[in-house]
């Protein structure tokens, strides 16, 4: 249980849930707490699990506080927030040993009577504050914030930031209503054992999730154009990037879908700018005579591609890892890719930039892979380390084709790599053809020339791009008797899982976030690392084991299990824990 785990680990945490239909404030609930304890200094992990529908249905938002780095939800809930009575019925059973629910009687028209449960009327307070139904979110964030016994000046903060421009009487009516549900719980809530404390804390963490982070990744990187159809759960990259756009002068263009979508990436692109699409499975099934034209034509383009349950629309607000074979194989004929598939915002921000990178020097399609799970969950951290960021300019100008008396597009070369010019910025003519085509970029029939433009762009790049990829990282025992193998999303559950079960066996993990090329294992032997442990598992958010499978073909490696998950969630840590120990009884 968390009590237990926080007493005896000598370390803090706690899970909140706040629960209730679509439409209620939930998530204006749950991102406020997370806001208010990053800032505070505690380390926070978030997740949502909500209903494809504008009203209604059952959603919650999770989250998780600690005062040391968390990466994963735990299935016990220490305070559940019941908007609804639903809530009640479908979470009570999470309560962790000291697990309090908050209600309000009056909106459920009936008193529970039982010691778990703190009636708090947040209805009648938020009409004393004079704001009415539309400040009861604020009044449960106060609530809570008072159960912790963390202090208000945070909430009151970001109250200011977010309502004061609205006008003083709506900020004035809002911080009433926080103070409201704050001394209510201060007063009615004996059993509130939380506290919370800023002593010892850095002053804030910044907060974060893999959405906000790939756009923040891609305008780094010199991203100039974004288009795309909205689609779940990738539009949020889209939203970000446009709500800095004006700032960094980046186009962003909603196009009216898939295809228009990468097609105008592929143009702008080709025009001389860096540019960038988005979506999830049913739009990128759109945009796949795009990518094969972006591969013919060696015009660099970076896809995020947002996994989501399918076949067709499937669970259009859940979470899977069924994709990864798609990414692999889409496109008509072979040509080079690069896949990436981040584990957390901060392998999601380094990597877009490496993947703008790759694609600007080879001149080819790279991917990065996120889910429903990780797009939506946010991590704190200290920051991001910008050093780190590569901005190269692959693109040719008058400058740099002085004296070359005739340019060719896709000209032969020893890399497979031909000079790249930007149309119109010199005095030679940039042209390429859709079509087979020679070195020029005109469309050619001949047998010969195909055959060397397939080496060039296919055989002679492949092992450069390969020789890129960063081995899977590993973590836990040297040594290990049990190795939990896991990719993209995946990280965050598996590194807490072998965390705790590192206390008693020698287990280690390994994650691999550069999917394709596949990395080779020159400077970290990962296959002989495999085949040295007694047992091999391997953890997907997928039926059928596509890493696994991706594994066995390119380095003949067969795990001994595998754990697949398929219902749309995400693992909890217990669950995972519990899957693994199944595992290592067989030691």
């Amino acid at each position: 249980m968390l009590s237990y785990i926080r007493k005896t680990g000598g370390y803090l945490d706690y899970t909140i849930k706040i629960g209730g239909e679509a439409g209620q404030g939930i998530q204006t609930i749950g991102d406020t707490l997370a806001r208010v304890f990053s800032r505070s200094g505690y380390h926070v992990f978030t997740h949502q699990d909500y209903m494809s529908r504008v009203r209604g249905g059952h959603n919650f938002y999770q989250i998780r506080l600690s005062d040391e780095p968390v990466t994963a939800s735990r299935g016990k809930v220490d305070i559940l927030v019941a908007l609804d009575r639903e809530t009640v019925l479908a979470h009570e059973e999470e309560l962790s040993d000291i697990g309090i629910i908050v209600y309000d009687s009056a909106a459920f028209q009936e008193k529970q009577d039982f010691p778990q449960f703190l009636d708090v009327p947040l209805l009648k307070i938020a009409i004393e504050s004079g704001g009415g139904k539309i400040t009861v979110n604020t009044v449960a964030t106060g609530t809570i914030l008072g159960m912790l016994g963390l202090g208000i000046d945070g909430f009151i903060e970001i109250l200011s930031d977010t309502l004061r421009k609205k006008g003083e009487d709506v900020f004035n009516v809002n911080r009433k209503a926080a103070f409201g549900g704050y001394d209510f719980a201060v007063r009615n809530c004996p059993r509130c054992s939380f506290a919370l404390s800023l002593s010892g804390l850095p002053l804030r963490n910044m907060l974060i999730g893999a959405n906000e982070a790939i756009g923040l990744g891609a305008i780094g990187s010199g991203c100039r154009f974004y288009s795309a159809y909205p689609m779940t759960p990738s539009t949020g990259i889209m939203l970000y990037i446009a709500s800095k756009a004006k700032e960094y002068g980046v186009v962003v263009e909603q196009a009216e879908d898939e295809i228009a979508a990468i097609n105008m990436a592929i143009g702008a692109s080709f025009a001389g700018v860096r540019a960038m699409t988005g979506t999830s499975g049913g739009g990128f099934a759109l945009m796949v005579e795009g990518l094969s034209l972006a591969a013919m034509t060696e015009t660099p383009i970076v896809i995020a591609l947002a996994q989501r349950p399918g076949p067709a629309t499937g669970f259009p607000t859940r979470t899977e890892q069924a994709e990864l074979l798609f990414a692999l194989h889409a496109g008509h004929g072979e040509f080079p890719r690069v896949i990436f598939a981040p584990g957390s915002p901060e392998q999601a921000f380094y990597l877009t930039n490496k993947a703008f990178d790759l694609s600007q020097k080879y001149q080819i399609p790279v991917f990065i892979l996120t889910d429903q799970y990780l797009a939506d969950s946010q991590w704190t951290y200290s920051g991001f380390n910008l050093n780190r960021l590569i901005y190269r300019n692959y693109r040719l100008t008058e400058p740099d084709l002085e004296g070359v008396a005739e340019y060719k597009r896709h000209a032969f070369t020893e890399t497979g790599i031909s000079p790249f010019a930007i149309p119109g910025a010199s005095h030679h003519l940039v042209v390429t053809d859709s079509d087979e085509h020679d070195e020029e970029g005109h469309l050619v029939e001949d047998g010969p020339t195909r055959i060397r433009m397939v080496q060039k762009r296919l055989f002679n790049k492949v092992p450069l791009i390969r020789d890129e990829m960063a081995p899977p990282l590993v973590c836990g025992d040297s040594a290990p008797d049990i190795v939990v193998t896991g990719w993209g999303s995946t990280f965050g559950i598996m590194n807490e899982a072998v965390k705790t079960l590192s206390l008693t066996t020698k287990i280690a993990m390994l994650h691999f976030s550069e999917i394709f090329p596949f990395p080779s294992n020159r400077s970290f032997d990962y296959v002989e690392f495999l085949r040295r442990a007694k047992i091999t598992v391997c953890v997907e958010q997928n039926a059928s084991g596509q890493f696994a499978r991706l594994m066995r073909t390119e380095t003949g490696f067969e795990f001994s299990g595998t754990i697949n998950r398929y219902d749309g969630r995400p693992f909890m840590v217990e669950e995972l824990i519990g899957e693994l120990s199944a595992y290592i009884e067989r030691l």
